[in-house]
């Protein structure tokens, strides 16, 4: 009598390293074509324009408002514990500087990048309704870039990309304008005579290298953003599986961690 033969835990392990680099393939892959789609002047006939246009405005604007009141709400109890407890301890000079670097370089830019994921704006909703040429081929790792492929990356994937990107980007740099604003407020009030030495604070933080890596860092954010949950999303609806979870939601928050933790090695070891 034949007795079928138990995977070992060798050979699940296998199998989990096998799925997870080819899911990490099939997302680098994918990335890169959207990026070279969203590089190609083609993407931006006039008659794409507007839908990315529109995506843009629908993307940024009805998210602008809830995150930038959020976010001053919490910067201005965080400077205000901040500046308190550095008054308290004789450190008031460097109340300022801590909460630019914690605050503005390092929180709003990864909220920024959360509250978009969580959000659902990036979610790409109904991925298996919409007609794209890649669900006829034989798996979603087997992107060719024809013509018909391409076309529609241009016109349906792009533009949800591209307005996804934007709009993280979007929200902080003026998160953080705003926090730099209140900072200010909150240690010198409303008076122009702290401004000099406020900014001689802010400009000794940003020099190029710190201005560069917070550029680099947020760019970086909005791109896993934009590209991890439509990978993930391709690649359940390839395999034709169900999840309670949104797809890519794990991986997206491990790749933001990696990014976090690479600019926090380059900055401070």
């Amino acid at each position: 009598m034949m007795t079928t033969r138990r995977p070992s835990l060798i050979d699940a392990w296998v199998l989990a390293i096998h799925r997870g680099w080819t899911s990490s393939w099939h997302m680098v892959h994918l990335g890169a074509l959207l990026m070279v789609a969203s590089l190609s002047p083609s993407t931006y006939p006039k008659s794409n324009r507007s839908t990315i246009s529109r995506h843009i405005y629908s993307s940024t604007v009805s998210a602008l408002p809830w995150f930038t009141a959020m976010t001053a709400l919490i910067s201005l109890v965080m400077i205000r514990v901040v500046v308190v407890t550095a008054q308290s301890y004789g450190l008031s000079q460097y109340a300022l500087e801590m909460v630019v670097r914690v605050l503005v370089l390092e929180l709003i830019p990864l909220s920024a990048a959360m509250f978009i994921a969580l959000r659902g704006s990036v979610v790409f909703d109904k991925v298996s309704s919409t007609p794209l040429s890649v669900h006829q081929q034989p798996t979603g790792l087997g992107l060719q870039m024809n013509t018909p492929v391409l076309s529609e990356l241009q016109c349906a994937w792009v533009p949800r990309v591209l307005a996804s990107t934007f709009a993280v980007l979007a929200l902080a740099t003026v998160s953080s304008l705003i926090a730099l604003v209140l900072a200010y407020l909150s240690v010198h009030g409303f008076s122009p005579w702290g401004l000099p030495g406020y900014t001689r604070t802010v400009g000794h933080v940003f020099d190029l290298a710190v201005t560069l890596g917070f550029g680099l860092k947020t760019f970086f954010f909005s791109l896993a953003v934009a590209i991890v949950p439509l990978a993930a999303s391709l690649e359940v609806r390839d395999r034709e599986t169900t999840k309670t979870l949104q797809p890519g939601v794990v991986r997206l928050f491990l790749v933001l961690l990696c990014i976090e933790a690479a600019s926090l090695s380059v900055k401070y070891i």
